[in-house]
């Protein structure tokens, strides 16, 4: 991956909602101006949900969303469906396609609703309408929501559409940060930079590459090193680093080597505030304390890949943790988008650092877990909480 490009899990997700053939993968093509999602005329032709990148003018980086009909049936069908309220998970901001009066569309717009995602309503195929303009304004008055009316076909409204995305952005989107106002243009930032199975050899790992780049975006002068070269590293300043951003599983090594006025924090604790609730996550840390070996704990990892010998969810948190509160402790283990609906059986929650997952996804996981009761926690903050540095670390 390029330092330039924009992952895309920072990127802001697009959903489209809609019936089969009410336009959505049209829609698409017709907002990008290229021919990125597929078209036919036969029903049900968008299956599992499609994640499409693009550089949208006036909006910037984004993923668009192409889902599958709402009104698919069958066994199939109902399997697609399921998939495409995965997707909604993950939506920063919503266009329901319309072509008609909504119905199965209805019950969708009340989860966007309540999810807070903000919603634009778009009447595609106006050209095919006889009264494009009476329908858009019963929806918006019936409906609560702004409405457009649009033709994917004849690009008519399109720019409008455009026009009506870069409007409904959360406002505060673009201006998280990774490390909020730990550092300003100036500062000296050690990166103390795992070079294990995790990061194998000519590469670095995303939050790594994201952290480098908004560091030198902010003009901080950037020095890294390796965990078994922190000593002479700190030796060749000329100066103590104003922050120490650390791999989690050396912190109780740099915590003994680091200057006495030098912050610290790492790449997990970062990422559990750029890409969650940290305070979610610190009351959770708070669980650690009170579990038993007849206690169960989850720990869900956001990336796909097979597990390592000394992987850190897999292995070195389950260690650590048995290690404190005994072996009969239940440890299970869930990767990517699976996730259990039901969190009840589960006393404790523990989150990855979430690189490949925007940050609705984790906030939604996170919300999940609040209205079931259920304590949340991530793997920096456990990783901290069990070195007994908690309290001495910093976050965003």
């Amino acid at each position: 991956m390029s330092i330039q490009n924009t992952p895309r899990a920072s990127r802001l997700h697009i959903g489209l909602f809609g019936n089969r053939n009410a336009g959505k993968s049209s829609l698409i093509n017709a907002l990008t101006g290229q021919s990125i999602s597929l078209v036919s005329p036969f029903a049900g032709t968008t299956t599992d949900p499609v994640y499409k990148s693009f550089e949208l003018h006036g909006v910037g980086p984004v993923v668009f969303i192409d889902t599958a009909g709402l009104d698919d049936e069958g066994e199939l069908g109902q399997l697609r469906v399921e998939k495409t309220k995965e997707a909604l998970d993950k939506t920063d901001l919503a266009l329901m396609v319309l072509t008609a009066h909504p119905e199965k569309e209805l019950p969708w717009l009340d989860i966007l609703k309540e999810k807070g995602v903000p919603t634009l309503v778009v009447l595609n195929q106006c050209d095919q309408l006889e009264q494009p303009d009476a329908l858009a304004n019963e929806l918006r008055e019936s409906l609560a929501l702004p409405v457009l009316a649009v033709s994917a076909a004849t690009g008519e409204n399109i720019p409008a559409l455009r026009q009506e995305l870069v409007r409904l952005v959360p406002e505060d989107f673009w201006d998280l940060t990774i490390t909020g106002d730990l550092v300003t243009e100036g500062d000296l930032v050690l990166l103390v930079m795992p070079q294990d199975i995790q990061a194998p050899k000519g590469r670095l790992i995303l939050p790594q590459v994201q952290t480098i780049r908004e560091l030198l975006d902010k003009k901080c002068l950037v020095m890294s090193c390796t965990a078994d070269c922190l000593e002479p590293t700190l030796a060749a300043l000329a100066s103590p680093p104003k922050l120490i951003i650390t791999d989690s599983q050396v912190f109780p090594l740099v915590w003994k080597a680091k200057p006495q006025e030098s912050l610290l924090t790492s790449f997990s604790i970062l990422f559990a505030g750029y890409k969650g609730d940290i305070q979610a996550f610190l009351d959770g840390a708070a669980v650690l304390d009170r579990l038993t070996e007849s206690s169960r704990v989850l720990i869900a990892e956001a990336c796909a890949h097979a597990p390592t010998t000394e992987d850190i969810g897999r292995v070195k948190i389950p260690r650590l943790l048995r290690n404190r509160i005994g072996e009969g402790l239940t440890i299970e283990f869930v990767r990517g988008n699976d996730f259990p609906a039901d969190l009840s059986p589960y006393d404790l929650v523990i989150h990855c650092g979430a690189c490949m997952f925007n940050r609705r996804h984790v906030l939604n996981r996170i919300s999940q877990a609040e209205e079931q009761q259920v304590p949340i926690c991530n793997y920096g903050v456990v990783l901290a909480s069990l070195s007994g540095i908690l309290d001495k670390v910093c976050h965003a």
